[in-house]
């Protein structure tokens, strides 16, 4: 699967599954924009893909914010000229009961997992518009598809994602632009590590594979929607779970 000649945007991509996701499209040939909000981690990421032979390049971004959205949506273009692919991978949450949540918490969750990937969806569509080409992939999860406990209004962020690609998808197919979704179950990454221990016990024993994701198996599915080999596949969810939601 080779993407010479492709920009690819990638969300969250200084660290977990957004970080294996730029470094799989950026060896597959994209230049990689490393869209990230922490500036250290994020410089460094691009700084090790540009020493391995890839191109990449680090712009700041805050999902949760409007106006760095916009902002990034002009400086990408900018300095690439056009954007092909995008992969909204930032993501955050964390375990707690919904009646421990406050109004500061939703708003954080909804912006970061949902309201940011709309806008900047929003602000990049229109160069592939134009241009009649394009690739949008958004990380939803699996408790996006099935719930899970102690992530409720995560879980209604990231359902909302996926109601946002097949929408996105169908008013998208006649401008050839294809719109999927890759939904990790857990994977071992940053956000899981921060998970309680018994709770990465009790997710372990839930999935069949009986083995936390990697971050790259879920960039590997990334990919395949990212490239030619997925061009007549749009508004799709792809669960890369070890068969946590076979019956979801």
């Amino acid at each position: 699967m080779k993407l010479e000649g492709k920009t690819a945007v990638v969300t969250g991509a200084a660290s977990g599954i957004g970080r294996a996701t730029a470094d799989e499209l950026a060896h597959a040939g994209a230049t990689v924009i490393v869209a990230d909000i922490n500036r250290e981690a994020g410089e460094a990421a691009a700084a090790e893909l540009n020493a391995s032979g890839a191109h990449a390049r680090y712009l700041p971004l805050d999902v949760s914010d409007l106006a760095s959205i916009q902002q990034f949506a002009l400086d990408a273009v900018g300095v690439t000229g056009q954007v092909d692919i995008l992969v909204n991978g930032a993501g955050w949450g964390k375990i707690q009961p919904f009646m421990e949540n406050t109004p500061e918490f939703w708003q954080r969750v909804v912006a970061i997992n949902f309201t940011g990937p709309v806008a900047l969806a929003h602000a990049l569509l229109p160069g592939m518009i134009e241009r009649q080409q394009g690739r949008i992939v958004n990380i939803s999860s699996d408790a996006g598809r099935v719930g899970s406990l102690g992530e409720t209004v995560y879980a209604g962020a990231k359902a909302g994602l996926i109601g946002f690609t097949k929408s996105l998808a169908r008013e998208l197919a006649r401008y050839k632009i294809n719109v999927n979704c890759v939904c990790p179950g857990p994977t071992d990454t940053p956000l899981l590590q921060a998970v309680p221990e018994k709770h990465r016990e009790a997710f372990q024993r839930a999935i069949p594979m009986r083995r936390f994701g990697k971050p790259s198996e879920v960039a590997d599915a990334v990919l395949f929607f990212a490239s030619d080999r997925s061009s007549y596949i749009t508004g799709q969810v792809l669960s890369v779970s070890g068969g946590l939601t076979l019956a979801g």
